[in-house]
């Protein structure tokens, strides 16, 4: 059996081959955007397409990955079917799917599978010129399912709050997963104060997606932290086989489990994400999480989004920056950073740098992108 390029935008393109995926008659898919000829010609180079693959594997998703190289986890049948299960059971019972992001991502090709497990068509928003929350209620209207369920990343919910008949819409659905990235606390009380039943995910391309919701893993997942950094390491039935033309690599030395990037506390069994290790910064002998800092800045009046990263400093290695998004008319300064920062945690995770921006720069489905940020701002 051989990786085959499965170009992809609309979900009626999509339908007769993913049903083949579930009934277990289709080759390996290698999801790629059928309106991006050179970002597909990339991932079916870099992944190998056209070549052989182990028979048990289903799907080969890419990573958006933080070093511009595509690894592509390699997913069997039976972990998407556990994932659209797990997802089912705690939702509240299968139900028809709306597809408001990328289709070639894990979140997008779950949602589709997820509806088709279902036995639910999965409706689609045209997100290739943008996020537009003002479809979300007639797209909402088209579904015939009694249960209604929608994915969505953090910067369209913030889209989404901003539009009172959007948030309506929003919370006419039956289930809201938020995931892709961390979702500011204060964008998560507005929502759940309009009473959108939103629920956060958390979850990679190596793991099917979203495994754990709001802390709690989906049956079968396991979670257990490794070392003196809290490492996240997950398991289970969603966990994909390991990288496609990497049988070596560390994230899958255990068979079974994969070794996320990711710190964390587990309290009574519920998983708390802390930041990525491999984003920390080291300045003056203390290591700051920048998902830490910038949970104490999204509560700062005035800050509609922030990032945190890191600039080289000659004194301290490395000095803490934030990027800000200051809501309209608001006045947002270091200083008022500082303060709130230096109330909650040490001092020296206070940012010593701000740079006020129109939007954060994003990578794969909605990821910060950091490395862009130190990029733009190395020289200052």
């Amino acid at each position: 059996m051989n990786l085959e390029p499965l170009p992809i935008d609309t979900v009626e393109s999509a339908l007769p081959r993913l049903t083949a995926l579930l009934e277990g008659t289709a080759p390996a898919w290698l999801p790629v955007p059928a309106h991006d000829p050179r970002e597909a010609a990339r991932l079916t180079d870099a992944l190998a397409a056209g070549s052989p693959i182990d028979e048990r594997v289903a799907l080969v998703v890419a990573t958006s990955g933080t070093t511009g190289t595509p690894k592509g986890a390699m997913l069997t049948r039976e972990a998407l079917a556990a994932s659209a299960a797990g997802t089912h059971a705690r939702l509240g019972g299968p139900g028809q799917w709306l597809l408001a992001m990328p289709p070639h991502h894990v979140a997008g090709v779950q949602v589709m599978l997820r509806s088709l497990a279902a036995g639910h068509a999965p409706a689609q928003l045209d997100v290739r010129a943008g996020f537009d929350p003002a479809a979300l209620g007639p797209a909402h209207a088209t579904m015939t399912a009694d249960r209604r369920y929608v994915s969505l990343v953090p910067t369209q919910l913030v889209k989404v709050l901003a539009d009172p008949s959007a948030t309506e819409a929003l919370a006419r659905f039956d289930g809201v997963l938020i995931g892709g990235a961390a979702c500011p606390a204060p964008v998560r009380e507005a929502a759940l104060a309009a009473g959108i039943r939103m629920v956060r995910t958390y979850g990679m391309s190596e793991t099917a997606g979203g495994c754990v919701y709001d802390g709690a893993p989906l049956p079968g997942v396991e979670i257990r932290l490794d070392g003196p950094e809290s490492r996240v390491v997950l398991g289970g039935p969603t966990v994909a086989l390991g990288y496609r033309n990497l049988p070596e690599h560390p994230a899958f030395a255990d068979p079974g489990w994969f070794r996320t990037d990711d710190a964390g506390t587990l309290t009574d069994g519920v998983l708390a994400v802390t930041g990525r290790l491999d984003e920390a910064i080291s300045t003056g002998g203390l290591t700051v999480l920048p998902q830490v800092v910038e949970a104490v800045l999204a509560r700062v009046p005035g800050v509609a989004e922030v990032a945190v990263f890191a600039q080289p400093d000659p004194r301290l290695g490395q000095r803490v920056a934030a990027a800000v998004v200051p809501g309209p008319g608001a006045e947002v300064t270091v200083e008022l950073l500082r303060a709130a920062v230096e109330a909650e945690l040490d001092r020296t995770a206070a940012p010593r740098a701000l740079y006020l921006v129109d939007e954060l720069p994003r990578r794969g489905p909605g990821k910060v992108d950091r490395c862009a940020l130190v990029d733009r701002f190395s020289k200052y």
